[in-house]
Formats: structure tokens, sequence, C-alpha cells
């Protein structure tokens, strides 16, 4: 069962969300929050596998509250940005307040679902146009930052450039698992290692500077 937290300041979207996700079995909302200063203590209170937050509410936004969610040492729990917006500055925002996913509320209810069970997973989910805007900074002024990213993979082993190629090519640990035929106990452990290494919140930042440092490229 994957549990979720649900932070929103009007009620009427917590309803529809909410009606939306638990129309998947293994999905179970277990809490919901009115602004992002309940949304935190509701995460520390369940520590829910994902966490849903609405970008703009009172008592700490969306970005703030991802960003103490993800700052937690305890923290398990994997953070979607839902918003009525997409602009880049947004997503660049929610990127760097560690979320893993960013979904925009006019899109498809079945993203929603299915970007929940993807950062549960461990893996990262963003709806087509912020995965468009996305791919579109990697190719803003690569080459400058192309050769910082290197630098800071080559403390890695061998092993873990491959866990991290996989990572920014969006695999999740079940199928980075399968592919290195390591178990998945054995994927989560050399994930957290590449994260520390890396000095990154997420796998979502992981993932940016594998596309930077271009190992991402050397899968195909």
């Amino acid at each position: 069962m994957i549990r979720v937290v649900l932070a929103d300041d009007e009620a009427m979207v917590r309803t529809g969300v909410c009606g939306i996700l638990t129309t998947d079995p293994e999905i179970e909302v277990v809490a919901e929050a009115g602004n992002g200063l309940e949304a935190i203590e509701l995460v520390a209170r369940h520590r829910p596998d994902v966490a849903v937050l609405d970008i703009r509410m009172p008592k700490f936004d969306g970005f703030a509250a991802a960003e103490r969610i993800c700052a937690a040492e305890s923290n398990r729990t994997a953070v979607i940005m839902l918003t009525t917006f997409s602009e880049s500055t947004y997503i660049a925002k929610a990127l760097r307040a560690g979320a893993s996913g960013f979904l925009v509320k006019s899109g498809d209810p079945r993203e929603l679902i299915a970007g929940v069970r993807a950062v549960a997973d461990g893996a990262a989910y963003f709806s087509p146009h912020a995965a468009t805007t996305v791919i579109g900074s990697f190719n803003d002024d690569r080459t400058a930052r192309g050769d910082a990213a290197r630098q800071r993979i080559e403390a890695l082993s061998e092993r873990e450039l491959q866990v991290l190629a996989l990572v920014g090519a969006g695999r999740s640990n079940q199928e980075i698992g399968r592919e290195l035929y390591l178990v998945e106990g054995t994927v989560k452990s050399y994930v957290s290692t590449i994260l520390n290494r890396l000095d990154v919140r997420n796998r979502v930042q992981a993932a940016i500077i594998a596309y930077e440092a271009g190992v991402v490229e050397k899968l195909s």
C-alpha cells in the first residue's frame, strides 16, 4: 500500500485529488492538510511514502514545506508538487526544494496516479510540459555545467556510475535491480551512497548531474 499525505488549502481540490488517488486500490490517503505547516507536521507524524503538495498555501508554501520535508534526517517521503502553473521558474524551484515530481492540476487525472506510483518506487515523474522544460534546461549552457558535473562524479565507483546512469534514465529501483542483476535492497544502498557522495537531496537532482556529466548518453 502506498501511503499519501495530501496538502492543499482548497477543500474542494483536496476532495477531488483524494477521490482520484483512491480509485487506485493500492493508494491510501492517510492525512490531509490545509497549509504547509500542517503538511510538515502530518508527514512527520505519519511518515507516508509520498506527500502531494500544492504550491500556493498559507503558513509555508509548497516549496518551503517540500524543503523542510526533504531536509529532515529521517525523511523517507518523496514529494510531488501539484499546481495550476507550470512556469520554468516554478519547476526549477521545486527541484531545488527536493521534489521528485511536478504535476499540473489541469493534466490527465491518470498522471496523478502514475506520478504517485513512480515516486513511491524511487523514480521521478513530471507532467509532459514540465518534462519538456526540464530537458530544455539540460540543453541550455550544458557545456559550462558539464565539466563541473564530471568532476562531481569522479569519486563514484564503476558500479555506482552504472546505477547513476540508470537513475538519470528514470529507472526505478526495481528496474535497476533487474538490469544490473542486483536485489532491490542493494540498489537502494547504492542510491543512498550516490546521493551522499554527490551531496544532493534526491534522485531528481542526481539525475540532473547524470545528464550534465553525460553518463546517461553512454547507455544508448
